[in-house]
């Protein structure tokens, strides 16, 4: 049974303008609604392609939806995505952790990507080619995990939500009872919705 994990760190609040924001093709963002608010995160298609692909197709499958965090640590980061153990609606706090999805495990794409506050990267066990649909958030900075785990995205917008994730346990590794989920994950435009004009 593999045991995924990602480890641990601090830093400072990470911001970026609605300029950048809107500047993004939708094919390179990722959106993650939690229950306060909405995360808007930038692709790095080109630094690491097939984690990049991978969390699009799951994604686009729904295989996110629903998904807890079920390893948060204070100062550190947010764990997620396990498909297979970790849906709200079955959720297995023994399990959760060990799953994955029915695709096969990925080749590691290290690259010169920091892992800072917002960035989001690749859970594995300790083997670096076993990364497979379980990703963390970091909470701060972790440049310990830099060159070690595959950096595929930042948050660009909504990190005060990141920071509202339900903390876990301290004497459990940041096991978390009754956690908080991805409500939804889609690829798409960052832009704020329109409304259409009232009819008069």
């Amino acid at each position: 049974m593999k045991k995924y994990f990602a480890l641990l760190v601090f830093l400072l609040p990470f911001a970026m303008s609605e300029a950048k924001t809107e500047k993004l093709n939708p094919e390179n963002t990722l959106i993650i609604e939690l229950k306060d608010g909405k995360v808007v995160i930038e692709l790095f298609k080109d630094d690491a392609p097939k984690h990049v692909e991978r969390i699009k197709k799951l994604a686009r499958e729904g295989k996110y939806d629903g998904v807890v965090f079920h390893r948060v640590i204070e100062g550190f980061m947010a764990q997620t995505g396990d498909v297979e153990y970790g849906n709200s609606k079955d959720f297995s706090k023994r399990r959760v952790g060990t799953g994955g999805s029915d695709l096969p495990d990925l080749k590691e794409e290290f690259n010169d990507r920091k892992h800072i506050k917002g960035t989001c990267s690749m859970a594995r066990s300790s083997s670096p080619d076993s990364a497979n649909s379980q990703f963390f958030i970091c909470f701060d900075d972790s440049s310990f995990l830099d060159g070690q785990y595959t950096v595929w995205g930042q948050v660009i917008e909504g990190i005060e939500f990141v920071d509202k994730i339900k903390l876990g346990s301290k004497s459990d590794n940041g096991s978390v009872d009754d956690p908080d989920m991805m409500k939804k994950v889609s690829v798409g435009s960052a832009k704020k919705e329109k409304k259409a004009p009232k009819k008069k």
